[in-house]
């Protein structure tokens, strides 16, 4: 990580990116590279710009010549703290009454092939057609080969989110209690996600009773009861922009002989997916470790969702570990396994560890207890 600053790593581990990128942009026949504010542009130089009117978009040639950064002079700041200028990147600085995307042709010339990120909006898309004479293709499967592969320094952010997000959940009895409100819980979770070393709490689920049995419920002014059962599902970035997503699943008084039979089944589901996990098995086949587990006791058509999702710099990335995916799993993929079980009007339960795939199976980054823990 870069000495003066913990927001990105060093320089360097972006330039390996940005030559990365270039390569594989060759193998796949294109001609450049344009990446527009969102998670690739920080994963490639750092920079945490955002999205407006006005186009920012950093040209990588697949040539291997030195990227240039088209931006507008007054959104210029927004590089400051990126890789850009120790790479020596290009600055293509523009007014307004300048026309951007006619710069972007002028950096590639008419007719380049050109691949653009999928968070690239219309509003840009369209006229960089126009430059260009032809539609761009998606870059998404080029980034997905740098993006799913994390490097020692991301899986050491993952493991440090992982471990911030731990002791969050070590602290939710102080707060998780009958006669409160999901939303007074959720706040005071917020907050601890902050003070544990998160720079912001980007979910809380607090869902309890039957709003625990809709897998996306976040927060409501329901009133926790006893006997609940309390799916929190929660996470947040850390420096410099890694994501922690952790799900465990809590009971205020003893559970019923059914709740903790079906819970047990769930338990050993989610322990069967991260055992399968591996260096050469296929993601869809981790997503069947938990799945028929759950099948087989009966429950499987209460499991609605994937197994789990890839994260990084996003919640949500590649690779997902679902049925039909026959992605094989390498070295530095990271994702969540987070089977769950879900009764409609009754009550649900989700597990869900973040791990990384290691030479010789998997290292969770989560090590709070996955029992369905009773306060």
């Amino acid at each position: 990580m870069s000495s003066h600053d913990e927001s990105r790593f060093a320089a360097e581990v972006y330039g390996a990116r940005l030559e990365r990128a270039a390569e594989l942009a060759r193998t796949a026949h294109l001609d450049a590279l344009l990446i527009t504010p969102g998670a690739d542009l920080r994963y490639l130089i750092g920079s945490r710009a955002q999205s407006f009117e006005r186009l920012t978009c950093l040209v990588i040639p697949a040539s291997g010549e030195t990227p240039s950064v088209v931006i507008p002079k007054l959104e210029l700041a927004s590089l400051k703290d990126s890789a850009a200028g120790e790479l020596g990147l290009q600055i293509v600085d523009w007014v307004d009454g300048v026309d951007p995307y006619r710069l972007v042709r002028n950096v590639l010339n008419a007719g380049a092939r050109a691949a653009v990120d999928d968070a690239m909006p219309a509003l840009h898309l369209l006229p960089i057609a126009d430059q260009l004479g032809a539609l761009p293709v998606s870059a998404t499967p080029v980034l997905r080969q740098l993006r799913m592969l994390k490097d020692p320094s991301e899986i050491d952010a993952l493991r440090r989110a992982g471990a911030a997000i731990d002791r969050v959940h070590a602290r939710v009895g102080q707060w998780l209690r009958a006669g409160r409100t999901e939303a007074e819980v959720a706040a005071d979770i917020a907050a601890a996600i902050i003070e544990e070393g998160h720079t912001a709490a980007a979910f809380v689920i607090v869902g309890s009773g039957p709003h625990g049995a809709d897998p996306h419920h976040e927060v409501s002014d329901r009133v926790i009861e006893d006997g609940d059962v309390v799916v929190v599902d929660i996470g947040g970035p850390v420096e410099p922009g890694y994501y922690s997503d952790s799900t465990r699943t809590y009971v205020l008084g003893q559970p019923s002989p059914e709740i903790a039979e079906h819970f047990a089944v769930l338990e050993r589901a989610q322990a069967a997916s991260v055992a399968a996990v591996r260096p050469g098995v296929t993601a869809e086949s981790v997503d069947a470790a938990a799945r028929d587990l759950l099948t087989e006791a009966g429950i499987g058509e209460y499991f609605v969702h994937r197994t789990g999702h890839g994260i990084g710099l996003s919640v949500h990335e590649e690779p997902y570990i679902v049925s039909g995916n026959d992605i094989v799993l390498e070295p530095g993929m990271a994702f969540s396994i987070e089977p769950g079980v879900y009764f409609p009007g009754e009550w649900g339960a989700r597990i869900e560890d973040i791990v990384v795939v290691t030479e010789d199976g998997c290292e969770s980054m989560n090590k709070r207890p996955h029992g369905l823990t009773q306060l």
